[in-house]
């Protein structure tokens, strides 16, 4: 534990907070290095999760493997017609988008699978039209481009913190629909996915980062601020998925609390919506109706 310790020394502090879950009040303190049991108790269970054991690493590493060879034929066909592909992935810190994004493009070739990860806006660009500096990155003919988050910051930490205005907030939910329709319309196969966790969740994710000599450099200010407005962030993604979802643009929710499911989940839907030649239905497999979903009603759930 001492060494954990030692390594640690990056990660910013916080101290205790009282936090209510369930009707209860708990006390999480991000920089004790023991993990309380009421978090490890319902880490995986957290928000309704419909599974109280993760996968199994033997059927999770069998799955991706097919899925895997599926995406590289995908990709192919990418080159071979010059169609495009764009994929967003948001949900809340420690989602598991960063993790998602890699199984993904682990095996197609990164001179046209690209993965887009925007810092914080440049001084000329808040002098431009919000949209502008992701537009750059949309895909050419056969790429395939994700963005780890997009646009949709200004739905969601961008108003729970106060880096927008209300009426850039709600500009925003009022045009991203038509903006969307323009890229659909374009003929881009365009996914919106939202990897959904549980409280529980992501405070043994944070924990974890917090105390990860490889990966506390992960955690940030941010997300301490973040911790207390757990109920901020879900009135923020209620809003922003009723307002947003449409048919053309459907908010594809994965429940994301086994990263391994989730994983599966994201590419079994996009192989699934590529009409990609040699596509193997039977390697693909049926989506799991239990993690993922569309709109509004699957959050609800």
């Amino acid at each position: 534990m001492k060494k954990a310790e030692e390594n640690a020394d990056a990660a910013p502090a916080a101290g205790p907070i009282k936090i209510r879950i369930g009707g209860k009040e708990r006390e999480f303190d991000i920089d004790n290095p023991e993990l309380p049991g009421w978090i490890d108790d319902n880490k995986l269970t957290a928000g309704g999760y419909p599974y109280d054991k993760k996968m199994k690493s033997e059927e999770y590493d069998k799955e991706l493997e097919r899925l895997q060879i599926e995406l590289v034929k995908a990709q192919a066909w990418l080159q071979a017609t010059g169609k495009r592909v764009m994929a967003l992935f948001e949900g809340r810190d420690a989602a598991g988008k960063g993790g998602t994004i890699f199984v993904l493009r682990q095996y197609m070739n990164p001179r046209t699978a690209r993965n887009v990860a925007l810092t914080k806006p440049t001084p000329t660009e808040l002098g431009q039209w919000y949209y502008q500096r992701y537009i750059d990155h949309f895909p050419t003919s056969g790429e395939f481009v994700t963005f780890d988050r997009s646009w949709y910051n200004r739905a969601g930490v961008e108003p729970v913190m106060g880096f927008c205005t209300p009426e850039q907030h709600e500009k925003f939910l009022d045009e991203t629909p038509h903006f969307e329709r323009m890229i659909c319309n374009e003929g881009i196969h365009f996914f919106k996915f939202w990897l959904n966790i549980g409280r529980e969740t992501q405070l043994e994710r944070f924990h974890d980062r917090r105390w990860s000599p490889l990966k506390n450099w992960k955690f940030s200010p941010i997300d301490i601020a973040g911790i207390n407005k757990w109920d901020d962030y879900t009135k923020a993604r209620d809003l922003m998925v009723e307002r947003t979802h449409k048919e053309f643009a459907p908010w594809i929710i994965v429940r994301a609390n086994d990263k391994r499911r989730a994983r599966l989940a994201v590419i079994q839907r996009i192989l699934l919506s590529l009409p990609y030649d040699g596509r193997d239905l039977d390697a693909v497999g049926k989506e799991d109706r239990k993690i993922i979903g569309e709109g509004p009603s699957f959050l609800e759930k």
